[in-house]
């Protein structure tokens, strides 16, 4: 457990102790009545007359959006330096950010209910209306860009990109497709204590593969089908293993701890440390000898054990909320069923505890083994020898969240929002994910920018 801290002294101001590495999670949690969900939308824009991609600056560049949001609709932008390019947008609770190739993320406010966070995409949509229909934008909702190549796609100057985009390709062949041509829809949760953390993080690790070939949502490639249900996917099956993936060494345990969490985070390289407004360049030193042995005169600080676990990228991701991350992108209706089946799993206890119970069952070798093919072509792939075909798994785990939603409105006097549910329970029906949607609509005539947009 971590140590009791001085008021006197800040989390930048001193070294920080190897014990003192858990004050982030156990600082973060809450009681179960300030639980919050928090939802992240990465999406694509592109020219709707000539599918060009979004560029950075420039008349067709989402710095002229983001300049348009804060004039019409009160958004603030963040810069890195004063003269800097604005990098993002901040109003409220709410954030826009962009990802390394223009992609625009809506980072929404921790809210309470499904219908909340619905209504905030809502106005999201509603605000980008007017410079997108005068830029001609389409705005596309699909896990992998399904026309630019890497060379036809910007880097947002952002600091530390330029080092990511060094770095990252020579621990992961995928590296600069997944800065550049993936985006997703991410949720974040709250925990209450160690345990709960620990056993939403071990379900959300396990169960990712499963969510991610449910809702496999990436089926085209410059401007051609793809060989795989989810492009995206494959990306991440090719990245920096000691950032990424399943966390193979929480498995081993019945219920590992936030220290054990700390321990893999240890072992992953750095990208860079931020000392006195500028960004230092530090890479591939793993946090474990920068903790030990400092770098050019510096030592390690809690401040820099944040950044580092924000550059990590397992597929549940645990910080001062729980990130759950392995979903492609979504249209509307299927990005709230999705965050909803991950709320109806981890914040009602019997749900949470029927999923744990069931992800014991789950052989880490099976789950590794059965990844490219659950990429390649959804549930069909089926998960080890238990679980042949993955529609049932599927199916198990939808009704479990639909029963956790059921509860969590009668116990907490919210909304019933199981009905948020009912796309899912139709691709289930239909045993197909949106990408074989997708290309059942492209094959019947439509053209691949109306299947990957909802607007």
């Amino acid at each position: 457990m971590a140590e009791p801290r001085s008021s006197s002294e800040t989390e930048d101001e001193r070294p920080v102790r190897r014990s003192e590495l858990c004050y982030i999670f156990t600082q973060a949690e809450k009681p179960r009545s300030q639980f919050r969900i928090g939802v992240e939308e990465e999406k694509f824009g592109v020219h709707e007359q000539t599918s060009a991609p979004l560029a950075y600056d420039g008349p067709f560049g989402v710095r002229v959006v983001m300049e348009d949001l804060a004039t019409r609709h009160g958004w603030e932008c963040v810069r890195e330096r004063p003269d800097g390019p604005p990098i993002a947008l901040h109003r409220g609770a709410q954030s826009i950010t962009l990802e390394p190739g223009a992609q625009l993320e809506l980072s929404g406010a921790p809210l309470r209910t499904l219908g909340e966070i619905l209504s905030e995409r809502d106005q999201h949509m509603q605000e980008l209306g007017p410079i997108s229909e005068a830029l001609g934008i389409r705005w596309l909702r699909t896990g992998f860009h399904p026309f630019a190549r890497l060379d036809e796609l910007p880097w947002v100057p952002k600091v530390r990109y330029p080092i990511m985009r060094q770095y990252l390709p020579t621990r992961g062949a995928a590296a600069h497709d997944m800065m550049q041509r993936t985006a997703t829809v991410q949720a974040n949760f709250d925990y209450s204590s160690e345990a709960d953390a620990m056993k939403k993080t071990v379900v959300s690790l396990k169960l990712s593969p499963v969510f991610h070939a449910l809702f496999a949502n990436a089926p085209f490639k410059e401007g051609r089908v793809a060989e795989r249900l989810s492009e995206r996917g494959n990306v991440w099956l090719h990245m920096d293993p000691s950032r990424s993936g399943l966390i193979p060494s929480l498995w081993q345990k019945t219920l590992p701890s936030y220290e054990d969490y700390v321990e893999w985070a240890l072992d992953a390289g750095m990208f860079l440390v931020w000392k006195d407004g500028a960004p230092l360049r530090n890479t591939g030193q793993t946090f474990r000898d920068f903790l030990a042995h400092g770098y050019e005169g510096h030592h390690a600080t809690l401040a820099d054990f944040r950044l580092h676990l924000a550059t990590l990228f397992p597929e549940a991701r645990l910080k001062s909320t729980l990130e759950v991350r392995p979903l492609d992108a979504q249209t509307r209706e299927l990005s709230l069923a999705a965050v909803g089946m991950w709320t109806g799993l981890l914040y009602d206890e019997q749900a949470l505890d029927a999923a744990y119970q069931l992800t014991q069952e789950l052989e880490l070798s099976e789950v590794l083994q059965a990844r490219p093919g659950l990429v390649t072509r959804g549930l069909a792939a089926g998960v080890g020898t238990k679980w042949p075909d993955g529609f049932e798994l599927a199916s198990v785990l939808l009704s479990l969240a639909d029963g956790g939603l059921g509860r969590r409105a009668q116990s907490e006097g919210l909304p019933d929002e199981r009905r948020y549910l009912a796309p899912a329970f139709e691709l289930l029906e239909a045993r197909k994910s949106p990408a074989e949607l997708a290309l059942q609509r492209h094959h019947a005539g439509a053209s691949i920018l109306d299947c990957c947009s909802d607007e």
